[in-house]
């Protein structure tokens, strides 16, 4: 693997760059709160990276497997198209639907479930969402894949298996709007890699998935970061999951597995102001040429310590221990002044 110190970026990405920094795209530094500004993976006219973009797809495709999974019509398709929503309205309880929902979504492809209450602030600028209420999917990547990044011409493994569970991740949202505009409410499938109107990272937060890593992604008590999202807005009456908060920022305060892993130096070992919020932060200049060069890395997610199978439960049980030892300290700290 290249070393942070020896890696230089590829001339072909680095003369695709705008003026404009991604980060401050991204609203690095910014003290005011704000939706996120339409950005890579949005369509080209959109945002202001989209010949970047398009740099970085296109020699993602010269590679015959990348390009096979990340076809419109790859093996297993991306699930149906939308059917007309039923006149005839199905009546149950928020607590019955959200009942319903999750399981049809398990059972159609999804390993996670969550919903959660629209926050405005998830909406990119110049998108809309009427929907109140957005069910999130996740599913897991196999991790002996994933492993295998970060991917080169000679071995796709990495980047096959995240195209692949996008596609998976898009059917099973089809699959589950689908089902909702049979039961006379309205639904909106939103799945990646290609961006539109909806924020997937934030929503899944909310909807119990877990908690922001310091590589910027999501990290959840099971699956760790070896998981890909999909969504589906709708107005049908359900109840929000609460958060899911088991001690993976505060085991990311004091690692830096992912950091050391990543060739270009581009994850910051403390939180940054992005959007008027303190959060963990990628630097996207540094990443991107890397992320085109290895067709998509995934090195930070891969070594990431939750993302290794059965290891999640092992750090809970730690991280439960010290807070414990720490409140019986704190009592006897307390005691005996």
């Amino acid at each position: 693997m290249t070393r942070r110190s020896d890696y230089q970026p590829m001339k072909r990405f680095i003369d695709k760059f705008p003026e404009l920094s991604g980060n401050a795209v991204n609203g690095l530094g910014e003290e005011t709160v704000r939706r996120p500004s339409p950005f890579f993976w949005h369509p080209p006219d959109r945002q202001t990276h989209g010949a970047l973009q398009k740099e970085v797809t296109d020699y993602h495709r010269q590679s015959g497997a990348v390009r096979k999974w990340f076809s419109p019509n790859p093996p297993g398709g991306r699930g149906p198209e939308a059917v007309a929503q039923s006149v005839n309205l199905v009546s149950n309880s928020p607590a019955v639907w959200s009942g319903i929902v999750k399981e049809f979504a398990l059972a159609n492809e999804s390993d996670l479930v969550g919903i959660a209450e629209i926050d405005p602030d998830w909406i990119y600028e110049g998108y809309e969402i009427d929907e109140p209420r957005v069910i999130v999917i996740g599913v897991a990547m196999d991790y002996a894949e994933l492993a295998e990044a970060p991917s080169s011409f000679e071995n796709t493994r990495a980047a096959v298996v995240v195209a692949k569970e996008y596609n998976r991740a898009a059917r099973a949202c089809r699959e589950l709007r689908n089902f909702i505009l049979r039961q006379g409410y309205f639904s909106r499938a939103y799945q990646g890699p290609y961006a539109t109107a909806l924020n997937f990272l934030p929503a899944a937060i909310a909807a119990g998935f877990g908690e922001l890593g310091k590589h910027g992604s999501l990290i959840n008590r099971e699956y760790g970061s070896s998981i890909r999202l999909s969504a589906v807005t709708t107005d049908m009456p359900l109840i929000a999951d609460s958060r899911d908060e088991f001690g993976a920022d505060d085991f990311c305060m004091h690692c830096q597995a992912c950091s050391n892993a990543c060739p270009p130096d581009a994850i910051y070992d403390d939180k940054q102001l992005v959007r008027g919020v303190e959060k963990w932060y990628v630097d996207f200049d540094k990443c991107i040429p890397y992320f085109g060069e290895t067709l998509g890395c995934a090195l930070c997610l891969a070594r990431c310590p939750w993302s290794r199978p059965g290891n999640a439960t092992r750090l809970i049980g730690k991280l439960r221990k010290r807070a414990t030892q720490q409140e019986i300290e704190n009592q006897q700290g307390g005691n005996a002044s």
